[in-house]
């Protein structure tokens, strides 16, 4: 049925609720799962970053937001890894940094993914209202299965 499936998860429980069906999904058909978390960019300025007014970030600065968003993305992997019972799974982790929905459909097609399974609502909601969430981009822009998890 399946051999590779993609689980981007962002610490949301519906995340975690998609990489439970992934699991299930992965057992009956002996797949490996690839856990997939995504750090975004880290906000060209930081005084819209922080309320108040425009003030370039340095390098230095850049790059040390950029590092606390990746070591919070592996947090996310870890936190995913506790929660599911994943025994008798082969698990890969993948960690990218950028837009998510973009990353996740190159992702899925350089793994050759047969299914994506993932939650149909982040952590972030608000955001999601405004920018269009992940997974109905996902949905529209993938060219292998995608299964959203509520």
């Amino acid at each position: 049925m399946f051999k590779t499936i993609l689980v981007p998860i962002d610490g949301s429980n519906h995340a975690e609720k998609a990489l439970s069906v992934a699991a299930q999904l992965a057992r009956a058909s002996s797949a490996t799962l690839h856990l997939m978390t995504v750090a975004e960019f880290p906000p060209d300025n930081i005084g819209l970053f922080t309320g108040g007014t425009p003030e370039p970030f340095s390098e230095v600065e850049r790059e040390k937001l950029a590092e606390g968003m990746k070591q919070e993305a592996h947090k996310i992997i870890e936190k995913a890894l506790a929660a599911v019972d994943l025994d008798g799974v082969e698990v890969k982790e993948v960690m990218r940094q950028g837009r998510p929905a973009d990353l996740i459909n190159k992702e899925a097609e350089r793994l050759g993914a047969d299914v994506i399974v993932m939650g149909s609502r982040g952590i972030s909601d608000m955001r999601g209202m405004v920018f269009g969430s992940v997974s109905h981009k996902i949905s529209h822009i993938a060219d292998c299965t995608v299964i959203t998890v509520t």
